[in-house]
């Protein structure tokens, strides 16, 4: 019950936001005076967190409104960003930053490894002159590349940072349609689904989350009681008559005598 197929991943951290800040203010409702006698908050977290759906079901209706209205402000799914259309361009302008100093470098290196070891084995050679020339000419370039390279990352973290878009917090500045949507919704979970089910379970820490569905919400399952079936021998009405009797036959040994006690 943890999944609710209609509460998106980006909003359950919302939800349990607003279902902390009712347990850490437990003491302010009336209707949660019971925290700590039977169960604890972390125990009543656990549970709540259990009951996501029904919990949130509560509130299903502004729900679907907040997301309706928080879609909107952010256009049509198939529109890409600004900073997507801009994506091709950026990607190869930071694979050359990138590249840039790694092969100019790997260059020097190399050119001054044998330019070196010419000058070691001929002084008299010129090319070995000219081998340490472009070596170091490409050690140059590797600086200056690396130079560009900070620079350029340095100015696309701070376009970054000031661009992207915050994740949903107590503080962020949403537009004024998609703010009361989200405070609507807020206010109907917490009244109409987190705060009854919190007091369902402080009254009852048996029963089981089917039974602290919050009022209202669509999918409240009744409390199905079970009990033991009772069995009774079979009755002795009028109609059951007397139970027969059985008794042992009388067995005697046959009596034998001799043969002047012949039968006649």
């Amino acid at each position: 019950m943890t999944d609710a197929p209609h509460l998106l991943a980006e909003d359950r951290p919302e939800y349990e936001r607003i279902l902390d800040d009712a347990l850490r203010h437990a003491r302010d409702h009336p209707a949660l005076d019971g925290v700590g006698d039977r169960l604890n908050a972390e125990q009543l977290r656990t549970m709540a967190l259990y009951a996501t759906a029904l919990i949130s079901a509560a509130a299903g209706t502004e729900y679907e409104q907040y997301v309706k209205a928080r879609e909107e402000q952010r256009g049509p799914a198939g529109d890409p960003a600004p900073d997507e259309r801009r994506g091709t361009g950026a990607g190869a302008g930071a694979v050359v930053t990138v590249l840039a100093p790694v092969l100019a470098g790997s260059a020097a290196v190399i050119f001054l490894l044998v330019g070196y070891l010419i000058q070691a084995l001929g002084p008299d050679l010129p090319i070995a002159a000219t081998m340490v020339t472009a070596g170091w000419f490409f050690a140059a370039l590797a600086a200056a590349a690396t130079l560009v390279a900070a620079v350029g990352l340095l100015l696309a973290a701070l376009r970054n940072g000031s661009t992207s878009l915050p994740a949903d917090g107590p503080d962020e500045e949403l537009p004024e349609e998609v703010a009361r949507a989200r405070e609507a919704w807020r206010h109907a979970l917490l009244e109409r689904g987190i705060l009854p089910f919190l007091r369902d379970a402080l009254a009852d820490p048996a029963a089981g989350p089917a039974s602290r569905t919050p009022h209202g919400s669509p999918n409240r399952m009744p409390k199905i009681g079970y009990s033991r079936p009772e069995f009774s021998g079979p009755s002795e009405g009028p109609s059951a008559g007397p139970r027969p009797t059985f008794t042992s036959p009388d067995f005697s040994s046959p009596d034998f005598g001799g043969p002047e006690h012949q039968p006649d």
